[in-house]
Parts: structure tokens; sequence; C-alpha cells
């Protein structure tokens, strides 16, 4: 997978899973999240803890990262297409 470690605007349905993301100007409908998982952070750096999700949109397949507060940003992790 290419490292992209952009910001990203994310819509997510109700239940907080990503349905489409915006990047580059071109909105990306997410087809199937294919996996989840949390990642804590490195506290001695004093990263915030975040959630990740491995998904499919089209033929691009796409890590999104996100943070895991109230009002957290979003980022696009990595790609492969």
């Amino acid at each position: 997978m290419k490292q992209i470690q952009a910001w990203i605007e994310v819509q997510t349905h109700p239940d907080g899973l990503p349905s489409q993301f915006r990047y580059r100007e071109r909105t990306y409908v997410i087809a199937q999240v294919i996996d989840a998982w949390k990642y804590g952070g490195r506290w001695w750096l004093r990263e915030t803890p975040r959630r990740c999700y491995r998904v499919q949109a089209g033929p691009l397949l796409a890590e999104l990262h996100a943070e895991d507060v109230p009002g957290g940003q979003w980022w696009l992790a990595a790609v492969q297409d």
C-alpha cells in the first residue's frame, strides 16, 4: 500500500462506520468496510488513540484513520489501486 497521510472529509453511517470520503476533489463511495481496529497510539509521544478502517471504494482499497475523540479528524493513511 502507498502511504498518503492526508486529511480528508468523511461521511459516516449512524453506527459511525465510514460511508464515503473526499480526497483530491473526488468523492469515493465506500462499498465495504473490510476490517476495523483500534490503535492506542504511542503514549510516550502523546499520540491520540484512533479508529482505523480498511475499506473498498470501487477499485480503490484504502486505509482510513480517525482520532478517537469527539469531533476527531479523519485522514487517508494509505491506498492501493
